[in-house]
Parts: structure tokens; C-alpha cells; sequence
């Protein structure tokens, strides 16, 4: 009987440290999830900034007027 009772707590001790496992994984988890969606904002955030943005005032090389010396 004392044998059975060593293995019941046993079990009961290895639920526990699952249980405080899958809390952490969990929490790990709900993290880094959040992160992602806030990255995700941050990256669409600059894609529209960069989609937006003036093309540049200088022109490329074939559209430059030759310099006065020519």
C-alpha cells in the first residue's frame, strides 16, 4: 500500500510540473504573439509610408540635359 501511495504522489507531483510547464509555454506564447502582431503593424505602417513617398527630384541619367561645356 505504501507503494502505491509513493507512486500516486509521484504522478501527482510530475501533473504539477506539467502543469507549471504548460503555464509558462502558454504565457511564452501569448507573448510572442503579441510581439507579431505588433511587428506586423510596424512593417505595414512603413510599406504604406514607402508607398507614398515623391519619387526623388533628380532625374535619372537619360532624362539630365548634357552640361553647358558640350
Amino acid at each position: 500500500m505504501n507503494d502505491l501511495t509513493n507512486q500516486i504522489e509521484q504522478l501527482q507531483t510530475k501533473v504539477a510540473f506539467q502543469d507549471d510547464t504548460i503555464e509558462q509555454l502558454n504565457d511564452a506564447l501569448t507573448n510572442q504573439q503579441s510581439q507579431l502582431e505588433k511587428l506586423q503593424f510596424q512593417m505595414q505602417y512603413l510599406l504604406d509610408k514607402v508607398k507614398n513617398m515623391q519619387s526623388s527630384n533628380i532625374a535619372r541619367e537619360d532624362q539630365e540635359a548634357p552640361p553647358p561645356h558640350y
